[in-house]
């Protein structure tokens, strides 16, 4: 039964590549997180008021704001921002898919880590923030909310 299931040097292959293969997918996955420990990404907003910084997990490290949110009203300045922090996110998403397809390459595990990373840096899950509604007297404030 040469190649069959009890062959003894037929199942030694067949674990020796089994495990060539986890050995490649945990290299390629180390490598996968060091890349996304080393990504920043920084976008303006459209109107020159805020440029925001977020780190690889979606987190804003840096907000930079110019000399123009002294001539707008407090609740655009605050939307500017979050708009720029969303858009940083989703740039970042981007960013992030790339590593993973670089470093994991093309699979259905790739697909899926990509997608749960996505849906994280987009705001599809977890927390977001929400701007309260201007009526109520807290234009200029925003809070955080569970979903």
């Amino acid at each position: 039964m040469a190649g069959g299931i009890l062959d003894p040097d037929g199942a030694r292959d067949r674990l020796e590549a089994w495990k060539g293969r986890i050995d490649r997918l945990a290299a390629d996955t180390q490598a996968m997180s060091e890349s996304f420990q080393n990504v920043r990404v920084t976008v303006d907003d459209q109107n020159g008021l805020a440029r925001v910084t977020v780190d690889s997990t979606g987190a804003m490290v840096d907000l930079r704001l110019t000399d123009r949110i002294h001539r707008v009203p407090p609740n655009e300045v605050a939307r500017a921002v979050l708009a720029t922090l969303g858009q940083a996110r989703g740039e970042l998403a981007d960013r992030s898919q790339e590593i993973i397809t670089d470093t994991v390459g093309d699979s259905p595990a790739g697909w899926a880590i990509a997608e749960r990373v996505g849906n994280q840096l987009r705001g599809s899950e977890g927390t977001r923030v929400v701007p309260q509604d201007e009526d109520d007297g807290n234009d200029s404030r925003t809070y955080l909310r569970e979903r």
